[in-house]
């Protein structure tokens, strides 16, 4: 682990004000550190040898006071900025993890483990209050403090300099040592609370469907071994912990020591005076302390910073976005030449030389076999994923064409009714779910929305209607509801485009035909609408159809 990742100066700005200010705060530090040692060896020089009695060392006191309070207030400034430059860097960090996510889109999401991504958004960034309230503060200090206290002591002696640059080394050795072993630990030990996270949730997710195939409990042993694995890894890593400081406080107080047996046989031989001898025994153990306090809170902030690695890891993926901003206009036509999709961890393209023509006023199906490659292409459209070959056009109403590429993905996204293949319930109202859409909606339009996808029955299932809040993922509802929400979702965005990837795919024959008859009327009223579909009761309904064969398909030719 880097001391100080260069990514955090990059992606979170207050941490560049934090390290100056901490630097500026170390170096009073060092200062008041080296004043206070000066006056302590004075008032114990005066007092013991030269007979001063407590009004004489009225001053000293004095400053020992005031050195006490700057020190104290130095501390608490230090340690007011570290929350507050934590929280606005964890601020920084969460919104760009999560707004990457969805810069990245659902094709890349679904390649992720969820309860990972939540941990890491959560958990794992908040612990970086240990990086910068404990680890960052030492590391600036354990740069500025021995600097500063060798410079003073090698104004007196030079024997004892010689010793503590000498064995001053030997701390961030070992610490190295340590560290080496303790990221390795820390990692097993976030890769096993990110797996129990995950499996945590699918479980919790699922519990209903366990519970009624009488498969609850089985989990629960699973459950518990993720937990024993997370359980030793973190108690791996906490005993390196206690060793590592073992190891660092007996480096630091034999070093120390040696400076006291030097220093102690020139008193006695009176080749140093008392004053100066206190001085360079009270400021050695400061030498050693920024960097045996590195080390003790090094652990405390591994997690923190193998979370934070694993954040910049997503925040540094490159999404798919146009080299321009142009808006894109109302689609009239959108047209596919020869698209292929091929993704990078994948040699061979998920499907190959597509072709096909959405026009206003029509409905195209597209089928195929599963994995053909059909949602592929939904996401070329929508602009989650890059053509490897071919080229997307959208016809505009003044009948220029766009390629797809050139247009601003938030401006062609607003023109798209989208339902996906597993559509996404929020944890919060039936109205507010569907407002998503189209926030402005009034009831009225929700209704009408709800009847057209034939989720009209819905609401007199649900105790408050449309006030219901909703389980994440739509719990409270069954498969064929929550199909027809997110279609009624879909359509409520009232979009000239409509792209519907299996929507009645939960639904029964007469509740299709419904929703087919729908679709129908929505197509005789202008809108584009492709549907992604296996049924023939629903493929009935297209104008045409567009097949693609297998996933490798050379070309897909349109079937009628």
């Amino acid at each position: 682990m880097k001391p100080l990742d260069p990514r955090l100066l990059r992606y979170a700005r207050g941490t560049a004000v934090y390290v100056i200010g901490t630097a500026t705060i170390g170096a009073l530090q060092a200062v008041l550190v080296i004043a206070q040692a000066g006056l302590l060896a004075h008032g114990i020089s005066a007092a013991f040898l030269g007979g001063a009695d407590l009004a004489d060392l009225r001053a000293t006191l004095g400053g020992l006071a005031l050195v006490m309070s700057g020190r104290v207030a130095l501390v608490w400034a230090q340690e007011s900025a570290a929350q507050r430059s934590s929280a606005a860097v964890k601020s920084s960090l969460r919104e760009q993890v999560v707004q990457r996510a969805g810069e990245l889109g659902p094709v890349w999401l679904s390649g992720r483990r969820t309860g990972e991504l939540t941990t890491l958004a959560t958990r794992g960034v908040d612990a970086l209050d240990g990086y910068f309230a404990k680890y960052l503060p030492q590391l600036v200090l354990a740069v500025i403090v021995p600097l500063a206290v060798l410079t003073r002591i090698a104004t007196e002696d030079w024997i004892a300099t010689l010793t503590i640059a000498l064995t001053l080394p030997l701390i961030p050795v070992f610490m190295v040592l340590v560290g080496r072993a303790t990221e390795a630990r820390t990692r097993r030990q976030w890769q096993s609370l990110g797996r129990l996270g995950h499996h945590f949730l699918d479980v919790v997710s699922g519990l209903p469907t366990l519970k009624v195939f009488g498969r609850a409990k089985a989990q629960a042993e699973s459950i518990r071994a993720v937990t024993d694995d997370y359980r030793r890894a973190s108690m791996a890593t906490l005993r390196v912990a206690f060793l590592s400081a073992l190891v660092l406080e007996l480096l630091a107080t034999l070093s120390v020591a040696l400076v006291a047996v030097g220093i102690g046989l020139r008193l006695a031989e009176g080749r140093m005076d008392l004053e100066t001898g206190l001085i360079i025994l009270i400021l050695a153990p400061e030498a050693y302390l920024p960097l045996r306090m590195v080390g003790v809170h090094f652990h405390a902030s591994s997690e923190g910073m193998a979370a934070a690695q694993q954040a910049f890891e997503v925040i540094e993926q490159s999404p798919y976005a146009p080299t321009s901003t142009q808006a894109a206009p109302e689609p009239v036509a959108v047209e596919l030449s020869g698209v292929s999709v091929t993704y990078p961890d994948r040699d061979q393209p998920a499907v190959s030389e597509v072709s096909l023509r959405i026009e206003r006023g029509e409905i195209v199906a597209l089928t195929g076999p599963s994995g053909g490659g059909k949602s592929s292409i939904v996401a070329a459209l929508m602009g989650f994923v890059p053509t490897s070959s071919g080229q997307i056009s959208v016809t505009g109403p003044d009948g220029r064409r766009h390629r797809l590429a050139d247009l601003d993905p938030d401006t062609w996204r607003a023109h798209i009714g989208w339902s996906p293949q597993r559509p996404h319930l929020f944890a919060t109202t039936l109205a507010q779910n569907l407002r998503m859409a189209r926030p402005e909606a009034s009831d009225a339009d929700i209704m009408a929305a709800l009847e057209c996808a034939a989720a009209h029955d819905v609401l007199t299932d649900l105790p408050d209607g449309l006030d219901t809040v909703l389980g994440e993922g739509g719990v409270g509802l069954s498969a064929g509801q929550r199909r027809r929400v997110a279609l009624a979702r879909a359509l409520l965005r009232d979009a000239p485009l409509l792209i519907l990837d299996e929507p009645t795919a939960d639904l029964d024959a007469r509740t299709e035909a419904w929703v087919g008859t729908c679709l129908r009327g929505r197509a005789d009223r202008g809108a584009a609408v492709l549907i992604v579909a296996h049924r023939p009761d629903l493929i009935a309904f297209a104008d045409r159809v567009v097949r693609i064969p297998t996933a490798l398909s050379p070309s897909a030719q349109a079937g009628r």
